[in-house]
């Protein structure tokens, strides 16, 4: 029987994906991909299908959108219509995805004085 394993974390301020594959049996064992960058769906369908959805939420008043607007053109490369939004997501009912993602987004918008927390 043959696994896949796919996982997705921070390092060196930047959020990484790495999928490995491996099988008992014949011995094989390879990294299909290692990286940083946002993980391809399959790859976040899996992490969300094994450990839930987390939601990231503003907790206080945004004097000012630049400074969100700002990340997300940082992290995603987003247009400026994109990243509007986003921050309208941000604002409502928040932004959903792996832990690893709100995670770092939260830690980018800290960065930047805007009060955001994550839930489930």
């Amino acid at each position: 029987m043959a696994v896949r394993q796919v996982n997705q974390f921070i390092l060196h301020d930047e959020l990484w994906w790495d999928s490995e594959f491996s099988c008992e049996t014949c011995g094989t064992y390879l990294c299909e991909h290692a990286g940083p960058g946002p993980a391809p769906g399959v790859v976040r369908q899996a992490l969300i299908a094994d450990h839930g959805s987390f939601r990231l939420r503003l907790t206080g008043p945004v004097p000012s959108l630049v400074p969100v607007l700002k990340v997300f053109r940082e992290v995603s490369a987003a247009s400026l219509p994109r990243a509007r939004e986003l921050a309208g997501e941000l604002s409502r009912d928040g932004l959903v995805g792996t832990l690893s993602e709100m995670e770092f987004l939260k830690a980018r918008l800290h960065r930047r004085g805007v009060p955001v927390d994550i839930s489930r």
